[in-house]
């Protein structure tokens, strides 16, 4: 903003500043004040904000954890938002897929079977959680995802099913587990088979034994007191 002035010859310099001086004032636009309070006012608003989605986080993975079967950890480094959303439309149903700091996984599962977790915590990791027993149906679809989109330095970096740590190297086990269907017509078949078949089934390892038992009663439960399977 300029103005002109004019001054009278008979007025003196002292007097010609303190006019100066005075208009210089009079035609400052208004400019905003900050208060210090204000200048510190963000930061802990961004602290408070950062601190709830960490706590909303560590709520949603325990969650997850409650009726869960297996928990097992993806390398997540170098996948991209559509390779991720693209994993996430291929997985069945009862399989989520959470990417959450380490951190804020270690904090939901302290105090829980599901700490035997803790080797596998490096990195950057995704987390999937099963909430059904058909653990190779869980894994599957994440194995060909992984060999279509060539993504082998993102494989799993361990899991945990019922109580045990397995190791990247272990989950061909987890990968090759009978599904449920499998589990009853093999106990149907060894139940109906001579001896010789009860035998050989005895001499399975200690864990199939426990699912194929455990299938059993089931279908025991099933049964109603005039022998016809309810509806």
């Amino acid at each position: 903003m300029e103005a002109s002035l004019r001054f009278n010859p008979s007025i003196s310099s002292s007097q010609r500043n303190q006019t100066l001086t005075s208009t210089r004032i009079r035609i400052l636009p208004n400019l905003p004040t900050f208060s210090a309070s204000r200048r510190h006012r963000s930061p802990a608003i961004r602290a408070a904000i950062s601190r709830t989605k960490k706590e909303q986080t560590v709520d949603s993975v325990r969650t997850q954890l409650e009726n869960c079967h297996l928990v097992a950890g993806i390398r997540y480094k170098g996948f991209t938002v559509s390779q991720f959303q693209e994993l996430r439309r291929s997985l069945p149903e009862f399989v989520h897929l959470l990417v959450a700091k380490n951190t804020l996984v270690g904090k939901a599962i302290e105090g829980t079977p599901w700490e035997a977790l803790r080797p596998c915590m490096k990195g950057m990791n995704a987390w999937l959680f099963v909430h059904a027993e058909e653990i190779p149906a869980a894994i599957k679809p994440y194995r060909r995802f992984q060999k279509e989109r060539k993504l082998e330095e993102n494989d799993f970096v361990g899991g945990v099913f019922e109580g045990k740590f397995y190791a990247p190297e272990e989950f061909r086990v987890l990968e090759t587990m009978p599904s449920r269907a499998e589990i009853y017509a093999k106990l149907l078949g060894s139940l109906q088979s001579p001896a010789i078949g009860i035998i050989g089934t005895l001499q399975a390892p200690a864990r199939e034994i426990v699912m194929l038992l455990k299938a059993y009663v089931e279908k025991l439960e099933e049964v109603g007191d005039d022998g016809a399977v309810n509806a």
